[in-house]
C-alpha cells in the first residue's frame, strides 16, 4: 500500500497497476513529447542560423555569379575597347606613315626642284661671271679708248648724237655742220630767231679730272686742279671763239660733258669756271641736263612751227566755216524736200483710203436683183472720181 497525497494506492491491484502503467506511459509520452518539442525548438534554433548562412551563401553565390557576369562583360568591353584602340592606333599609324611618305616625297620633290633651280642659278652665275670677265675686258678697252684724245672726242660725239636723236626731230638739227668760218660743229640745232641756230660741242677734260682723283698729296691735288682748270677754260674759250658767229648762230653755245662725275666736280669745286662760261655765253651741260635742255628746245620748235602754220590754219578754218554754212543750207533744203514728200505721202494715203471705201461699197451691191433693170448712169455716177 502506498499513500500519495492522501490517496492510498494498492500495488497489488492489477487494475491499479494497469492504470499506473497507462499513466506512466502517458507521462512518458508527454515527457517524450516535451523533450521532442524542446529538441525541435533547439533544432529549429540550431537550424535557423544555418538557413541564414545558407541564404547568405546563396546571396554570395548570386553575387559571385553577378560579379562573374560583370567581369565577363567588363572583359568583353575591355577586349572590344582594346580591339578598337588597336584598330585606331593601326589607322593612325597608317595615316602617319602615309603623311610621312607624302612629306618625304614632297621634300624629295622640293629638294630636286631646289637643286635644279640652284643649278640654273649657278649657270646664270657662270654666265654673269663670263659677262663680268668680258665687261672687265671692255672696261680696259674703254680705258684705252679714253686715254686717246681723238677717240675720247669721238666717244663724246657719239653720246651727244644719241641724246640729240632721241630728243629732237631729225629735221631740226645737223650733225657735223660746217659754219661760214670753216669750223665744224658737232651738232647745230636749228632754232627760230630768236635765238637762232645754236651749236652744241662735245668736250671731255678727262686727264685733269683723273689726275685729281689720283693725287695723294696737297701739292699734287693743287697741280691737278690747276691743269683741270686750264683745260676747261681752254674749251670754253675755243667754243666762244669758233661757234658764236653774229647773224649766223645764236649768241650762246652749249658745251657737252659726257661724264656726270666731271660735271658734278665742276659745279661743286670749280664754280668760277661755270661763271666764266656764263660770261663767255657758253653753257656747260651733262647728259642729264642736256636732255632736259633739248626737250625745252623741242617745245620751242613745236611752238615756232605752229606759229608758222597759223596762217594756213586760219585759211583752212575760213574754208571750213564756208563749208559749214553751205552744209546748213543744204540740210535745210533737204528738210524741206522731206516735208514735201511727207505731205505727198499723206495725200496718197488719204486717196487710197477713199478708194478702198468705194471698192467696199461696190462689193456690197446686189447685181442679181438689178440685172433685169437697165443700167442707168446718173450724172453724178458718170462724173469721174475726184483725184487726191
Amino acid at each position: 500500500m502506498i499513500a500519495l497525497g492522501g490517496v492510498t494506492l494498492d500495488l497489488n491491484d492489477p487494475l491499479m497497476l494497469a492504470g499506473l502503467a497507462g499513466v506512466a506511459v502517458v507521462l512518458l509520452i508527454l515527457l517524450l513529447l516535451v523533450m521532442t518539442v524542446r529538441a525541435a525548438g533547439r533544432s529549429a534554433r540550431a537550424v535557423e542560423p544555418l538557413g541564414q548562412l545558407a541564404r547568405r551563401v546563396q546571396a554570395l553565390s548570386d553575387g559571385q555569379e553577378r560579379l562573374a557576369g560583370g567581369l565577363h562583360h567588363v572583359s568583353e568591353a575591355q577586349a572590344a575597347s582594346q580591339s578598337a584602340m588597336i584598330q585606331l592606333m593601326e589607322q593612325r599609324l597608317a595615316e602617319v606613315q602615309e603623311r610621312m611618305a607624302e612629306n618625304l616625297h614632297g621634300s624629295a620633290r622640293r629638294t630636286a626642284r631646289s637643286l635644279g633651280e640652284l643649278q640654273e642659278r649657278l649657270q646664270v652665275i657662270d654666265k654673269a661671271q663670263a659677262n663680268i670677265t668680258r665687261l672687265s675686258g671692255d672696261v680696259l678697252s674703254l680705258q684705252d679708248i679714253l686715254s686717246n684724245k681723238q677717240t675720247r672726242g669721238a666717244f663724246g660725239e657719239i653720246q651727244l648724237t644719241d641724246i640729240v636723236s632721241k630728243a629732237l626731230p631729225s629735221d631740226s638739227y645737223t650733225l657735223q655742220a660746217t659754219l661760214s668760218n670753216g669750223r665744224r660743229a658737232d651738232c647745230l640745232i636749228h632754232l627760230p630767231n630768236p635765238p637762232g641756230p645754236i651749236v652744241v660741242d662735245a668736250k671731255f677734260p678727262l686727264e685733269g679730272y683723273e689726275a685729281m682723283r689720283r693725287a695723294d698729296t696737297p701739292e699734287q691735288v693743287t697741280r691737278a686742279a690747276q691743269a683741270f682748270r686750264m683745260s676747261v677754260r681752254k674749251h670754253i674759250r675755243d667754243i666762244s671763239d669758233r661757234y658764236l658767229i653774229e647773224g649766223e648762230t645764236a649768241d650762246g653755245a652749249l658745251m657737252f660733258l659726257p661724264s656726270e662725275a666731271i660735271y658734278a666736280e665742276l659745279h661743286a669745286n670749280f664754280p668760277e669756271l661755270v661763271r666764266e662760261g656764263f660770261t663767255a655765253r657758253v653753257w656747260i651741260v651733262s647728259p642729264t641736263t642736256c636732255m632736259a635742255t633739248l626737250n625745252t628746245m623741242r617745245a620751242i620748235l613745236k611752238d615756232a612751227r605752229m606759229r608758222a602754220q597759223a596762217g594756213a590754219i586760219r585759211k583752212e578754218l575760213h574754208a571750213l566755216s564756208g563749208d559749214l554754212e553751205r552744209l546748213g543750207i543744204r540740210v535745210g533744203n533737204l528738210d524741206r524736200h522731206f516735208g514735201m514728200a511727207a505731205k505727198d505721202i499723206e495725200d496718197i494715203r488719204i486717196s487710197a483710203d477713199k478708194a478702198g471705201k468705194r471698192a467696199r461699197r461696190l462689193d456690197n451691191f446686189d447685181f442679181e436683183e438689178l440685172s433685169e433693170e437697165p443700167l442707168v448712169l446718173t450724172d453724178r455716177a458718170a462724173q469721174p472720181l475726184p483725184q487726191k
